[in-house]
């Protein structure tokens, strides 16, 4: 189950551990429930001395495991095998329950901790997750140290692979999917911020009361991914006072899966290269608000005044100067269908959701690389995929559409207007196109469509304030500068053309630079003489 390098790295883990506790299975005569049990009496016998194990569980859903603090009344359930992407939830989850103190804010863990449901029962979640999803771990992590914390949350971690008969009649064709007392609480990544913010309706005031007290800032910066890192690590290292309100720190490349092509790093994925961003950004005297949506740009009233950003939840900040730089996101197809059948056959994540539709027929919109890139991820695992394109050829690189082109299941059609995406009783069950050559409408029968059309900035709070292009995109010249003195942009927001994340982040950094410049060439404010001291006046001899 576990090779010897990993059960050493495991072991180093595991010395971690304060506090005894259990590890208690409910076991069946499946091949997953022998591989739990493998799995579990290997963790048992690394830290024999504070951890137990039992096999004596009598929990409905099997093959599962709970992690039980001794004389404590949390509850974390494991069901299925927590391998792959969750192997790191597992030890976590491990080092929490045994007393290792979590990397999360105190104030966090304080709210957490006191949290009671309104009817004075308990939160029982249930998150559905797939090993190969790298967006579930955020959300398994999450409701697991929120068990571990407070006792009257509960939570079930369940492998969708290992229920499939219970994936299918909750008709659940996306991960991470949340239940919260059996009706769906949320779908998709989401932090432990956000999730407690979710349940703590006070929250939003009580923040935004906070963040409209602080001081103003030299630098603030509208974003949180490569950008707005970029730009906050050099105005920081100007020794200004910088701020950063995003909505989700690391952005969308929080869901992107390899990045190879940033230079100096051969190869990681999103998530890594997003938790990196933010550490690199901390490591430095800048004020992170996450979790922070701008709602409206409040330019300065005079020359050299003020500039305001309003958030969300009725907080205003106020700085010197502001860089926007808050990206972009998926852009929708906009046909019948597509909102209504969201996470029940319409995806965005080819390698979060692809595996819920194994041995099924599903069709990829788009044939840029991220379309050709995600039809041929899903070859691998699905019946049959039909790739279709608007335009009369693909736009993906050579080398990626070659690949596509010798697959067997694989059906392109370009010249494609997609016109409708189908469905029956809660589900997709087809897609519609117009071949754009005849007129001609067909219909694919299918059961999963994956939406890769590309980006669409997220400008729409800036409208009627800063100049945007005819795309949405925020006008900028060659040092990041807006039509509004004192605001600069970069990014995937703007209309730097090439939305990469190496050039992002070099357009972050050039629009922090231009941001100081700015600023040491601001006037200076004429403060009135001080009165010399009577002491301290120099009298002349007569």
């Amino acid at each position: 189950m576990l090779d010897e390098q990993l059960k050493t790295q495991l072991s180093a883990y595991l010395e971690r551990v304060q506090q005894p506790f259990e590890l208690v299975a409910s076991l069946d005569d499946s091949e997953t429930a022998r591989d739990m049990l493998e799995l579990l009496t290997t963790i048992q016998a690394l830290r024999s001395d504070k951890i137990t194990l039992r096999t004596d569980g009598n929990d409905a859903r099997k093959p599962s495991f709970t992690l039980q603090r001794v004389g404590a009344a949390n509850s974390l359930r494991f069901a299925g095998l927590p391998l792959g992407h969750e192997f790191t939830s597992l030890v976590l989850a491990l080092l929490w329950t045994g007393g290792h103190p979590p990397k999360v804010e105190p104030e966090v863990i304080e709210q957490i901790a006191a949290l009671t449901p309104a009817d004075g029962s308990d939160f029982n979640f249930e998150v559905y997750m797939s090993l190969t999803c790298h967006n579930c771990p955020d959300v398994v992590q999450a409701l697991s140290l929120m068990a571990i914390v407070n006792p009257q949350i509960k939570t079930t971690v369940i492998e969708g692979g290992a229920f499939q008969q219970e994936v299918a009649d909750r008709e659940i064709m996306a991960v991470p999917m949340v239940f919260m007392n059996g009706q769906v609480f949320a779908s998709g990544r989401m932090t432990v911020e956000e999730i407690v913010a979710k349940l703590d309706t006070g929250a939003a005031a009580r923040d935004a009361a906070k963040l409209s007290a602080k001081a103003p800032y030299d630098v603030l910066i509208v974003g949180g991914g490569p950008a707005g890192a970029a730009a906050a690590v050099y105005a920081a290292r100007k020794g200004i006072r910088t701020g950063v309100a995003a909505e989700r720190f690391g952005g969308q490349v929080n869901d992107t899966l390899a990045i190879e092509n940033y230079i100096s790093v051969l190869e990681t994925d999103g998530p890594k290269f997003a938790a990196a961003l933010e550490a690199h950004t901390r490591a430095y005297d800048v004020d992170i608000m996450n979790l922070q949506r701008a709602d409206k740009l409040i330019p300065a009233s005079e020359p050299g005044g003020l500039i305001g950003v309003q958030l969300a939840n009725g907080a205003t900040l106020q700085s010197k100067t502001v860089i926007l730089s808050t990206g972009a996101r998926w852009r929708n197809v906009n046909v019948p269908g597509e909102a209504e059948y969201k996470n029940k056959g319409v995806a965005y994540c080819p390698h979060c959701d692809g595996p819920l539709f194994k041995g099924k027929r599903v069709s990829v919109i788009g044939g840029g690389n991220s379309g050709v890139e995600a039809a041929i991820d899903l070859a691998g695992i699905v019946q049959h995929v039909t790739l279709v394109e608007f335009a009369d050829q693909l736009k993906a690189d050579a080398v990626l559409v070659n690949k596509l082109k010798s697959l067997p299941n694989v059906t392109i059609h370009t010249n494609a207007q997609t016109t409708e995406i189908t469905g029956a009783d809660g589900k997709v069950n087809g897609l519609k196109y117009k071949d754009r050559a005849t007129n001609v409408e067909h219909l694919v029968p299918l059961e999963g469509v994956f939406v890769q059309i590309g980006l669409v900035p997220n400008t729409e709070w800036l409208k009627g304030t800063v100049e945007l292009s005819k795309f949405g995109e925020i006008i900028v010249d060659s040092h990041g500068r807006t039509n509004i003195p004192g605001v600069f942009a970069a990014g995937d927001c703007t209309t730097v053309p090439f939305k990469q994340i190496v050039i992002a982040a070099g357009d972050g950094s050039k629009a922090a630079l231009s941001a100081f410049d700015h600023l040491i060439r601001m006037p200076v404010v004429a403060r009135p003489a001080a009165a010399t001291p009577a002491a301290q006046r120099v009298v002349e001899p007569a």
